[in-house]
């Protein structure tokens, strides 16, 4: 298999006809590997919700385009509603990776746990990888 640009402007080509407005590809050989490693075509307007891999650090490497991949810290506060403790939970942006392969930044790597999501500023493709097989990694999302 060879990932160049005509491959590359397929995936876009997807993401453009998807409502998400993006497309994976798996680049698993077998069903037998237990890790997630994949190209994602991310188009401007993709909402990702804010998600964390309590089981594993995340790999992101940009191939082209422009984004931040964003990392949040859950906050969490109790409100008092008569005799009644509502638990509160928000995120709170904390560090802010600008990927953009022209400028030299390539990569970065998001911490085991680390709540985060991406804004996507030109069509990206990134390569994720991280351990454990999707589906079965213990990955959340927040809830919306």
């Amino acid at each position: 298999m060879e990932i160049n640009k005509d491959f590359l402007d397929s995936l876009f080509a997807k993401a453009k006809e998807n409502p998400r407005l993006r497309q994976n590809y798996d680049l698993r050989t077998s069903a037998e590997d237990q890790s997630q490693r994949m190209l994602n075509a991310l188009l401007p307007g993709t909402e990702v919700a804010i998600h964390r891999h309590p089981n594993s650090s995340e790999s992101v490497i940009c191939l082209c385009g422009r984004m931040d991949e964003v990392i949040y810290e859950e906050v969490v506060s109790y409100l008092h509603d008569g005799g009644d403790t509502v638990r509160k939970v928000s995120y709170q942006e904390i560090e802010r990776i600008h990927l953009c392969p022209e400028n030299g930044d390539f990569a970065c790597q998001v911490p085991k746990g680390a709540w985060h999501t991406v804004e996507v500023f030109e069509p990206s493709v990134i390569f994720e990888a991280k351990d454990g097989a999707y589906g079965e990694d213990g990955s959340e999302a927040t809830r919306a």
